[in-house]
């Protein structure tokens, strides 16, 4: 009998248990392999450090998380936006924890490795984007006080209201939608042209 093969999807998805359970500190190459039952060469194979491992790990959680995010804004619904962040977090909750709890510093410390800072300068561009189309739409311009509403708005009100949810790891209730829904209404009523 063979030994078992193992693929990129297989490392990450242990990787994501182990950051998921005891936080993104947890994820080396030991824990990684054991979780596994694979050889450190397996893991050297596919990775060529922890930070590639745990950087793949941030990016593919992140770019999931905006695809819906990214959708919404596309389709010219704010709201739906904002909603997204909740609604992510009861489809998947320890990804969310991951995601959300943690920096993305707490993945990869310094440099990120070559391959993933493309990766992560094209998301961060394309969330700023997000938020650029948004203030335009709802605010009339995009200058700095209108990107610092769409910012509080469509990310830092969602977070923070799904925030303790998380750290109970259980799915926040409909009230955190009808919080945000609130939040979003006062502050996209706001008269346009206003500084």
């Amino acid at each position: 009998m063979g030994r078992p093969l193992f693929d990129n999807a297989d490392f990450l998805a242990a990787a994501r248990s182990l950051a998921a359970e005891r936080g993104p500190a947890a994820v080396t190459v030991d824990s990684v392999t054991a979780r596994l039952g694979a050889p450190k060469g397996s893991f050297y194979y596919r990775f060529a450090s922890r930070d590639l491992l745990l950087g793949e790990l941030w990016l593919t959680t992140v770019l999931a998380y905006q695809q819906g995010f990214v959708a919404a804004i596309e389709a010219g619904d704010g709201l739906a936006a904002a909603l997204h962040t909740p609604a992510w977090v009861r489809r998947h909750l320890d990804d969310a924890r991951l995601l959300l709890l943690h920096s993305r510093h707490d993945f990869v410390q310094g440099d990120w490795p070559a391959p993933l800072k493309r990766g992560v300068r094209d998301q961060a561009e394309r969330f700023e984007g997000c938020l650029a189309a948004f203030s335009r739409r709802a605010f009339g311009r995009a200058g700095p006080s209108e990107l610092r509403r769409a910012t509080f708005v469509l990310a830092e009100v969602p977070i923070a209201a799904v925030r303790q949810h998380l750290e109970r790891r259980e799915p926040p209730p409909p009230l955190v939608d009808e919080l945000i829904a609130e939040t979003y209404r006062a502050i996209t009523a706001r008269p346009r042209g206003r500084g």
